[in-house]
């Protein structure tokens, strides 16, 4: 049976709402029985059976934010979009709360891909997806896996499971740093287990210290002031469970990106501290492919991590729109 979800009706995103496009509320559920909250965008007066694209990202954030920014965009350009609160998060269902899972959030991409398809007014053969930061790495990671993806665009992404496996730049990829990370992790659980509570990470820090690296002030101007804060972001208050991305270590989500054979664009700031994980995700996914013609990576010239979240003067819209037109025919 599928939990009843309680969802804000009013406006409540950190972007204006467009006049070009419609928009409500909807529902959908995964295949563990999870059920999703989603915004759904329309472009207005559209007639018959349209090209749709489901959004999630960045991780930590909820659909009011850059996801939704996306979704409203793509439909200003024509097309039938979602951006969805994956499981344990958001207004999505899901216990306990504030957990990760790499199996899990790739099927809530499968699971929208689900919802798209026995729409009336949606093509099923023209389905899409943009993943953005670590949900990126989500959406290569469900392009490898569902072949009813047509193409898929990450934007500004994370792979999850390298950087919890090894560090930011894979500075802790040694065996004795992944074992002091499980040790901690492990005794973490058995607090959590005593306690009948899983304790709560953090956010984005309320006050940045002096020396704080330049990455931390960048997620901190946006989640953390008015251009990006929302109420229910887990980057923007209390943060993930301690544990809610443990399983991260072990399992790498993009062991067969190179067997892809859908469009892929992958889009990254210049300037942003995470580029390298969308150039080595690109050079890993055209390696020894037979369907490299239709992957391309775009590196945007000066700009940062979080520049691809909301600056719409940075965000190539129509580029997007330009992949999913052509990619989708």
């Amino acid at each position: 049976m599928e939990e009843k979800l309680i969802l804000t009706e009013e406006w409540d995103k950190t972007f204006p709402k467009s006049s070009k496009t419609g928009h409500r509320k909807v529902t959908f559920h995964n295949r563990y029985g999870i059920t999703l909250a989603a915004d759904l965008y329309a472009p207005k007066n559209a007639d018959g059976k349209l090209a749709a694209i489901a959004v999630c990202g960045p991780f930590g954030a909820v659909k009011e934010q850059a996801a939704g920014l996306y979704a409203q965009a793509m439909a200003e350009r024509g097309f039938l979009t979602i951006a969805f609160d994956p499981s344990f998060t958001g207004e999505s269902g899901g216990q306990p709360r504030y957990m990760a899972s790499p199996d899990i959030n790739t099927e809530d991409f499968q699971a929208a891909v689900d919802f798209l398809s026995v729409q009336e007014n949606v093509d099923p053969d023209k389905i899409g997806i943009i993943g953005i930061c670590g949900w990126g790495g989500m959406a290569l990671n469900a392009a490898a896996i569902d072949t009813r993806i047509k193409a898929a665009a990450a934007s500004t992404m994370y792979d999850m499971t390298r950087v919890n496996a090894k560090g930011y730049f894979d500075a802790e990829d040694s065996e004795q740093a992944r074992y002091d990370k499980r040790a901690a992790l492990n005794k973490q659980r058995t607090e959590d287990y005593k306690n009948g509570a899983y304790a709560l990470g953090g956010g984005v820090a309320d006050t940045l210290p002096d020396d704080a690296p330049f990455f931390v002030k960048d997620y901190y101007d946006y989640y953390k002031t008015e251009r990006g804060y929302h109420p229910r972001s887990l980057n923007s208050n209390v943060g993930w469970n301690i544990t809610g991305c443990m399983s991260f270590i072990n399992q790498p989500i993009l062991r067969y990106s190179n067997e892809i054979r859908s469009a892929v664009l992958i889009i990254h700031g210049e300037k942003a501290h995470s580029c390298y994980f969308s150039k080595d995700a690109y050079a890993d996914m055209i390696r020894d492919s037979a369907y490299t013609d239709n992957k391309e990576l775009m590196i945007i010239p000066g700009a940062v991590h979080t520049d691809l979240y909301d600056k719409t003067d940075v965000i190539p819209f129509d580029k997007m729109a330009g992949f999913f037109e052509r990619y989708m025919k």
